[in-house]
């Protein structure tokens, strides 16, 4: 894995071995990933669309192209893999405002 995904591979195993993350699941199917990271903030990420709330995913994926991903993706879709994500369902009205603060922290 860290041939791979470089040293974004140690610290998402981490977040995995710590069950930091988390489907976020609506009643209508909508799904969002929320992963605890290191520092003990809380991400959003979104497998669909390869997307992380996190400054390194802005920083380092989008802005200068060094990397893929973030360690909380790479944690994301290691915990679909191994079944280790845990679950959560809430209205639809919880998950807008949970998607919604993300914005909020962004502007």
């Amino acid at each position: 894995l860290k041939f791979i995904f470089g040293p974004s591979a140690v610290p998402a195993l981490d977040l995995v071995d710590q069950r930091s993350v988390t489907r976020v699941r609506s009643p209508n199917g909508r799904t969002a990933y929320q992963v605890l990271g290191s520092s003990g903030k809380l991400y959003t990420c979104y497998s669909s669309c390869h997307f992380c709330t996190c400054p390194a995913f802005g920083f380092t994926v989008l802005q200068k192209s060094e990397s893929l991903l973030c360690k909380h993706i790479l944690a994301v879709y290691l915990s679909q893999a191994l079944g280790a994500c845990q679950e959560l369902t809430v209205s639809e009205e919880q998950l807008t405002n949970i998607l919604l603060a993300e914005e909020e922290d962004e502007g």
